[in-house]
């Protein structure tokens, strides 16, 4: 069986890497610097949050990148709210966004409403002009639990995209085979990836010290240096370092010292419609 390396078109022994850009959309810091991440650094790839404030913005600012929908059902921040486009109810907590925690989402969520939020999030993305490359799930929410999983499955193989799923330590802590499911279904997704709540340069940085063979995701969360990131986001020094790495010379040399390939989730695309339709 061809390994995904080799369905990409290398040799089974490549390292490919994806460098993504994640919730562009949520602010305008993140959306301006996940463009600048994309359209001057060395992200490869990015997601857009489409309940989001600034997705509009994002989508106004779209110039063909290889984004993908992070499929939204938390609104984490104390202070910044979202929620469900499709003002479900069970989809929201008492101050009138997200619930604030994935066990609240799990306890009080109606599947048939997960279900028709998040296919609305696509379909909207879609409307707005996106060529939507592949779906991830924000703080893992739909990857950790069979039922949520089932619907993310789903929507992977119903607009044929490929997913961003963790690898074997997350499923064997999820109890279940997400990546066995998702492989019997045809859908595509990295052979490696970590989901890293913390310091993501340290991360990148032991990443690249160490890369297998297959195709290898590093997340960052890039913004610009704003008052706006600062207010609402204890995690905001993060993720301006997070831009300062994406666009620094540092990283364009762990890149090339390691011998990988940077790729992006458009060639993942190709390669599972290519499979999933003989063409």
């Amino acid at each position: 069986m061809e390994s995904l390396v080799e369905r990409l078109g290398h040799r089974a022994d490549t390292k490919l890497v994806i460098i993504s850009a994640d919730r562009i959309g949520t602010t305008h810091s993140s959306t301006a610097g996940g463009y600048q991440a994309l359209r001057n650094g060395s992200a490869t790839t990015g997601t857009v949050v489409m309940p989001a404030a600034w997705a509009r913005h994002a989508a106004e600012f779209y110039r063909g990148e290889d984004l993908g929908v992070h499929l939204t059902l938390n609104s984490e921040l104390d202070c910044f709210r979202w929620g469900p486009i499709t003002n479900a109810p069970s989809l929201l907590d008492g101050d009138g966004g997200f619930p604030r925690t994935l066990q609240d989402l799990w306890d009080h969520a109606d599947l048939d409403e997960v279900r028709r939020e998040s296919r609305a999030q696509i379909e909207r993305a879609v409307l707005w002009g996106f060529d939507v490359t592949h779906l991830t799930t924000h703080m893992g929410a739909m990857q950790q639990r069979p039922e949520f999983f089932d619907v993310l499955l789903d929507l992977a193989v119903e607009f044929d995209l490929p997913l961003r799923l963790e690898g074997s330590d997350a499923e064997r802590n999820a109890g279940f085979p997400f990546r066995s499911l998702a492989t019997a279904q045809g859908v595509v997704f990295p052979d490696h990836f970590k989901l890293v709540r913390g310091n993501a340069r340290e991360h990148v940085v032991e990443q690249f010290s160490n890369l297998h063979p297959g195709v290898t995701e590093l997340s960052l969360c890039p913004a610009l240096d704003e008052p706006e990131i600062h207010a609402i986001d204890p995690a905001a020094s993060g993720r301006v370092d997070d831009l300062v790495l994406a666009l620094s010379s540092e990283l364009s040399a762990m890149l090339k010292e390691s011998g990988a390939i940077p790729v992006g989730y458009q060639a993942l695309r190709s390669a599972q419609r290519r499979a999933r339709h003989r063409i």
